[in-house]
């Protein structure tokens, strides 16, 4: 199946080995002057009112105080456990093998294999095969045959999940199921890496309690199919990392990093039980509409419309509090003199307010907008970057504020934009709040719930 990409989407898959994730981040990190420091175990923590005392272990560690504590530990999580939280789920009774390898098959390069024999019990045999950067290189992951199998005791917390201590599986392991299931006859060469590991279901039953938080594995693991543990990951530390920047900087709103639970953990639900089903029968099992199956792969149909933070819309809008903000293409501005996206526009930092004029806009309506900029920026400390959008005819040149022009009207139409409207998007690029005609006093109400 050849998938093409929706219009709207401006980047495509792609698959990197996790040591180049890995290398990527670090040198992000890096760039903002922080390292990571390898070798440091978290042996226990205790929070007050005001903090949290973490006591660490290798090299040379000692105890840690700290405004707050996220734990991105894994499956196996210290911190988790610390929190008295739960874990509920199960595992699969399977074992599998992962393998590194180059083939010489001449199917095209950049599709994913998947082969399964089925037997009136069900499948017993499987394939997998991920492209990976490089000349006919996969990851791939079948069924562990019974010479490598584990049945050893299980961890004391029973959490089987992940790579596993023992024997690793070599090529001729790898070359016999590509023997029975491979598309084509082909031979396998040069083994970078290979393991054996095992999959397991769980998730919390909160996502932190007080100052204290889990992310990532530490909070929901399940079956690597359609590799959403990762950009889940990504995105709860997203999510909980600009609410944490806001109370840390004190400008948060009381409950504020209580919306971290609210927002992410059902989503965790979500990836948990669809996983399971697309390991169980593939990825797209539930839809047959190919657009559906990647937005919905790449996390692109996650919405938090029953978010404490997202103000209610009125009315059935084209979009609604809660959606991922579209993007908008061929916005002009002076001395620029190239088509500029939206999205170019959004930080990933702190709020962005969105203020549209259409063609009727009179000097009253731009006052209303330049002063509900104004209340606004008041109103979120500064942490706001605010733009006005107008229509290519709305007669705004005077205006005061940092000013685009909707040259091609796709911020209209992708925005049901008309009037005099505001629309507020959060760090994480999600919309929280929409208005038409503006109100400086609804738009200063909604971000309470953000701002102190």
């Amino acid at each position: 199946m050849e998938l093409a990409l929706p219009a709207d989407v401006p980047y495509g898959f792609i698959g990197l080995p996790q040591y180049e994730t890995e290398r990527i981040l670090a040198e992000h990190l890096a760039s903002l002057g922080t390292t990571v420091e390898r070798g440091i175990g978290l042996v226990s923590f205790e929070q007050d009112e005001n903090g949290v005392v973490a006591t660490v272990t290798g090299n040379g560690g000692d105890t840690i105080r700290t405004q707050y504590l996220i734990g991105c530990d894994g499956a196996h999580s210290v911190v988790r456990k610390g929190l008295g939280l739960t874990f509920e789920g199960g595992a699969f009774a399977e074992q599998y093998m992962l393998g590194d390898v180059e083939v010489d098959w001449s199917l095209p390069s950049g599709y994913g294999v998947r082969s399964v024999h089925r037997t009136e019990d069900g499948p017993d045999d499987l394939l997998v095969c991920i492209p990976l950067p490089g000349r006919h290189r996969y990851r791939m992951s079948m069924l562990v045959p019974a010479e490598l199998s584990n049945t050893s005791a299980q961890p004391a917390d029973k959490i089987q999940h992940g790579f596993e201590v023992g024997p690793k599986p070599q090529l001729g392991h790898i070359q016999a199921v590509l023997d029975r299931l491979a598309p084509e006859p082909t031979t396998a060469s040069n083994l970078r890496w290979s393991s054996v590991f095992r999959i397991s279901h769980r998730i919390v039953d909160s996502y932190g309690r007080g100052r204290v938080f889990v992310a990532g594995d530490a909070a929901h693991i399940h079956p690597p199919t359609g590799a959403q543990g990762m950009n889940t990951g990504i995105q709860d530390a997203h999510n909980l990392a600009w609410k944490l920047a806001l109370a840390v900087s004190g400008v948060a709103a009381p409950d504020l990093t209580d919306s971290y639970d609210a927002e992410r953990r059902p989503v965790g639900e979500e990836v948990v039980g669809r996983t399971i089903r697309s390991a169980r029968e593939g990825i797209g099992a539930g839809s047959s509409d190919p657009e559906v199956v990647m937005r919905r792969e790449a996390q692109l149909l996650i919405d938090y419309f029953d978010s404490p933070l997202v103000s209610r819309a009125e009315g059935t809008p084209a979009l609604r509090p809660g959606e991922r903000a579209p993007d908008a293409r061929g916005l002009t501005r002076a001395a620029v003199a190239f088509p500029i996206r939206l999205f170019t526009l959004l930080g990933r930092k702190q709020h962005t307010l969105l203020l549209y004029a259409d063609a009727s806009v009179d000097a009253r309506g731009l006052a209303v907008l330049e002063a509900a900029a104004s209340s606004a920026t008041t109103a979120a400390h500064g942490f706001l970057d605010t733009y006005l959008i107008a229509h290519p005819g709305a007669d705004v040149g005077e205006t005061i504020l940092p000013l685009l022009r909707d040259a091609a009207h796709e911020f209209a139409a992708a925005y049901g934009a008309e009037n005099c409207a505001a629309y507020v998007v959060r760090p994480d690029g999600y919309l929280g709040f929409r208005m038409a005609p503006v109100s400086i006093e609804g738009l200063a109400e909604h971000l309470k719930s953000t701002f102190r």
